[in-house]
This record gives structure tokens, C-alpha cells and sequence, in this order.
């Protein structure tokens, strides 16, 4: 037996035995594990260890500015992702379902786009290249991806977000930043998301974002709004007009209504009768019982803007909604993993 044991080598462990040990493990420790052999790259693909990729701690270096895109990001910044995303990308082979951006991580048309580069092994039989075949730049390489969270796009493209979508066909969950003209993305998702059920807005909810959504999302299901500026006009439209809509989240929310009379609108305190009326045929309505609580005074301080920098690291993480909410962030890229991508 001890004959046996000695002889046993590391690639012929149980694959289960070496997925459990890899999930202890960060990207960058993953990386070089995965160049063992080829039963450890295999391994370090799982899918229970790329399932997620949660992207939460990685921020871009950037300077507000006050013309379009709003934002000038430190060109080591889009290094930095580049070469994040190629490894994850390489290793996980596709195995990726979901994926989480920071709030302040401002992606560009090239972090999107399909870059596929493959290493061919040599003709002798390179361990290494053999192993480093698949290099991948851009989230094209996420076929399966369900879920999206990418609370910022300054730097990205109408185009570059609808090819994106459009290769994404079993998206079934969005959380996005309120935008200026929102027909665009609907449009994409109602084309290629057939499964789409899930939107939570990071941003100003208006009428144009609620017809968008209800004309082009009719099979919606869950939308969360939390700590938004909602407008009473499009929160009714919502409940008049979204037939399959089951669950609605307006915790924390700006409400304001729009008259002519008003200079320019008008915040409203209390949640009347004719709004919790409409809002009874849903499963599940969310709002604050409490006026004004903690997060509700932030929200209107901030004009309905919500400035999460200024608040406890992973509160814009939070959803009332469970199956919106991050909870903790992954392992995959924590805290020590990202010092190393920086010194890198």
C-alpha cells in the first residue's frame, strides 16, 4: 500500500478533491496552479468555482469631469482590467454565469469586444503553451452569462453594449445605470434575452425609462429601484402597465411628481392610497413604512443620486429583493488580490 501511495501522482487526484481545494484560492494564485498540468487546469475551469465572478473590489482610478463621459479614467486602470479579465476569462472556459462590477469600475467597448487569441502548442510538445492555448480579452467568452451587474458604462458605446447583450442569449438578470435614452438597451434585450426577468436601475427612473421597459420587457418580472429619484408619473405607469410584473421594489426611493405649478418638482413624503392601491395585485411591494429613514434622507441628500462612495464599503451591494442582492463579496478577487494586480 505505502508502494502504491508513493507512486501516486498529483495530477491523478479526484477532480472533486481538487476543485474544493482550488475554490480556497484568489485569481492570481489560481493562475499559476492552473499551468501544473492539465487534470489541475481542468480543475482551476470548474464551474462551481466560476460560476460568479465578482469583480466588487476592483476600481477604476478616475477623475470626474463635467462634459460627456463624466468620468477620465487613468489609462492603467483599463491595463489593469485587460489583464484581469484575460486571465479569468482563459481560465474559467466559459463556465462564467455571472458577473459583478464595481459602481466605480468604467469599462470601455474593448473590455466588451470578441478578442479571442489562441496559443498553439508547439510542435514539440510544450507543456506550457499547450496549457495557455485559450487567452481571451473581453466578456464574449461568458456564452452562458445569466446574470450582469454593471452599475456604470460612461465609456461604453450603443453599439458595444447591444452586441454585447446581443451575444448574451441567456441573460436573464440586468442591474444598470439610469440612462438618458433607455429604448436602445430594452430594444437589444427583447431581441436576444428571451429569458430576461430581472432589471434593477442604479439611477433617475423616469416615464421614458418606464414605457421603454413596457413596451419591449412585457414579461418582466422583478424590477428593484431602491434609492433611486422615481418619478410618481413613471411608478404609475409601471403599476398600470406591467401586467407580468410580480415583485417591486421602491425602498429608499427620491419620489418626486412634476407639475407646472411645481418649481421644477416636488418631493413626496408619504405614500398615498391610489399608489398602494394599484400596487396590491403584486406579489411582493417594497417601500419604506418608515419616513424618512437612514438610507431615504441619503437618497434625497444626494438629489436621488445616490453618491455610494461616501457610505459603508458594500452598501450598494443591498437589495431588498433577494435574488437582486450581492451579499458578500467573491473570493475570487479579494482584497489581496487586488494589491498584487496593482503592484503588477
Amino acid at each position: 500500500m505505502a508502494d502504491k501511495l508513493a507512486g501516486r501522482k498529483w495530477e491523478d487526484m479526484e477532480l472533486d478533491v481538487l476543485v474544493k481545494i482550488f475554490k480556497l484560492l484568489n485569481l492570481t494564485e489560481l493562475s499559476p496552479v492552473s499551468l501544473v498540468c492539465r487534470s489541475w487546469l481542468l480543475a482551476c475551469s470548474d464551474p462551481l468555482i466560476w460560476n460568479t465572478f465578482d469583480l466588487g473590489l476592483l476600481k477604476s482610478n478616475f477623475i470626474k469631469t463635467r462634459v460627456s463621459p463624466y468620468v477620465w479614467v487613468d489609462g492603467r486602470s483599463d491595463a489593469r482590467l485587460t489583464r484581469v479579465l484575460r486571465v479569468a476569462m482563459g481560465l474559467s472556459r466559459g463556465n462564467v454565469t455571472c458577473l459583478v462590477f464595481h459602481f466605480n469600475l468604467y469599462m470601455k467597448d474593448s473590455h466588451l469586444s470578441i478578442i479571442a487569441e489562441r496559443a498553439l502548442a508547439n510542435k514539440d510538445g510544450n507543456q506550457r503553451a499547450q496549457l495557455c492555448e485559450v487567452l481571451v480579452e473581453g466578456l464574449s467568452w461568458c456564452p452562458h452569462l445569466k446574470r450582469l451587474v454593471l452599475p456604470a458604462w460612461n465609456y461604453i458605446t450603443k453599439p458595444g453594449i447591444c452586441e454585447a447583450i446581443r451575444r448574451w442569449e441567456d441573460l436573464e438578470s440586468l442591474t444598470m445605470p439610469g440612462i438618458g435614452h433607455p429604448p436602445y438597451i430594452m430594444e437589444a434585450i427583447s431581441r436576444s434575452c428571451k429569458n430576461f426577468s430581472e432589471l434593477k436601475i442604479m439611477g433617475q427612473f423616469d416615464i421614458l425609462f418606464a414605457s421603454a421597459i413596457a413596451y419591449n420587457l412585457p414579461k418582466l418580472k422583478v424590477l428593484s429601484l431602491r434609492c433611486t429619484m422615481l418619478f410618481r408619473e413613471a411608478l404609475l405607469y409601471i403599476l398600470e402597465n406591467f401586467e407580468s410584473l410580480e415583485v417591486l421594489n421602491i425602498s429608499h426611493c427620491m419620489l418626486v411628481d412634476v407639475c407646472p405649478s411645481l418649481d421644477p418638482k416636488k418631493t413626496i413624503t408619504q405614500m398615498d392610497h391610489t399608489i398602494i392601491e394599484k400596487a396590491s395585485r403584486l406579489r411582493e411591494f417594497i417601500y419604506c413604512c418608515e419616513v424618512p429613514c437612514i438610507l431615504c434622507e441619503r437618497t434625497i441628500a444626494d438629489e436621488g443620486l445616490m453618491r455610494w462612495y461616501k457610505y459603508e464599503t458594500g452598501l450598494w451591494r443591498e437589495d431588498e429583493v433577494r435574488s437582486l442582492s450581492l451579499g458578500d463579496y467573491g473570493k475570487l478577487l479579494d482584497d489581496s488580490c487586488i494589491q498584487i494586480v496593482d503592484r503588477t
